[in-house]
């Protein structure tokens, strides 16, 4: 129950079109949930596809692949209440995020229940920036094929490795609900 895959969740070509429009549009520099940029945590450039209507898509499609995944966890999901974001981690900026899980303060992030984040960039693209996660002792490493969501309870830690060589592209959405019981 730690993590669940949707292999072709979006196309090649669709995660292309993704990344082209987010590289051309206005990035800002990744905070933590209470607003804090602390870059020995996390350094990575963000845009949130809400911002482009272009990309108004997105949404749509991102509505049914968290549907389907909660097919597979059963959480009582009520709402997607962020945007969803692009995360752009550059081995030129170091870029990564360390352990951490989604839940946090603040009314909003508080009611994540599931992350949602799908890899945008082809493996070939760059080294490093593997998405671990650590439902237990032990870590799991989610795969690096281009357009798989990787889908997994917001309470779970997981990390983004440092990228080496290249550009990571993510795209990341949170399911929102009530209070887990």
């Amino acid at each position: 129950m730690s993590l669940h895959l949707i292999p072709d969740a979006f196309s090649a070509a669709e995660c292309t079109r993704i990344t082209t429009a987010t590289d051309a549009a206005e990035a800002s520099d990744a905070r933590l949930v209470g607003g804090d940029r602390v870059h020995n945590i996390r350094r990575a450039d963000l845009v949130w596809i809400d911002d482009l209507p272009e990309l108004a898509w997105v949404a749509d499609r991102l509505i049914d692949v968290v549907r389907d995944a909660n097919r597979h966890f059963h959480f009582d999901l009520d709402a997607l209440r962020e945007s969803p974001q692009v995360a752009r981690y550059t081995a030129r900026r170091e870029g990564h995020f360390d352990w951490h899980s989604d839940i946090g303060d603040g009314p909003i992030a508080a009611r994540r229940k599931l992350t949602l984040v799908v890899q945008l960039s082809p493996a070939s693209a760059y080294d490093g920036g593997t998405l671990e996660l650590r439902p237990s002792l032990e870590p799991l490493v989610a795969p690096l094929v281009q357009g798989t969501a990787v889908v997994f309870p917001a309470f779970v830690l997981h990390r983004v490795a440092p990228v080496t060589r290249g550009t990571r592209h993510s795209l990341t959405i949170w399911a929102h609900g009530p209070a887990f019981r």
